[in-house]
């Protein structure tokens, strides 16, 4: 690979780093509250907490479709990396948390919910349903996490 399409590579690498860092940052801090506490905004509670967790899920799954396009980029662009002697031991490491705990994300957390949503409402309130919902977001602060490092990494590399 040349030097002008790698750099080319590394530029859309970074935007994509930075686009999914600050789409994680986005559905988990603005919202992921929002949609959980709607009846602040409404004035009153007008969606139970389950229908509220449909359109979260919704959300997340949409945001799943972006996540998987990104484990392919940096599973891709980590690979030419460290064929051509160019990763490190934390690059390294933060691609594979990156590419577990994003395909865990949307390949079986995602999928968990929803089939658990499926089966009604009675469901999504039992002890099984919330750790599995805590389990889900503990890997996507992983996610969001091992993103940033990515990110610092890659473009402490490509100031120098």
């Amino acid at each position: 690979m040349t030097k002008k399409i790698f750099r080319g590579l590394t530029i859309a690498y970074i935007i994509g780093l930075g686009a999914i860092l600050g789409a994680s940052i986005y559905a988990g801090a603005v919202v992921a509250p929002n949609t959980f506490h709607s009846e602040i905004f409404l004035g009153k509670e007008i969606l139970s907490r389950f229908q509220e967790g449909l359109i979260m899920t919704n959300n997340f799954q949409k945001l799943g479709y972006f996540v998987n396009f990104m484990v392919f980029f940096v599973l891709f662009y980590e690979a030419i990396k460290w064929k051509n002697f160019e990763s490190d031991r934390w690059s390294l490491i933060s691609a594979f948390l990156f590419i577990s705990s994003g395909l865990l994300f949307s390949s079986f957390y995602i999928l968990s919910i929803v089939e658990m949503q499926q089966r009604g409402e009675g469901v999504t309130s039992s002890k099984i349903f919330e750790n599995m919902h805590f389990a889900s977001e503990l890997d996507f602060k992983i996610f969001t996490v091992a993103t940033l490092a990515l990110l610092i990494l890659n473009l402490k590399k490509a100031l120098r």
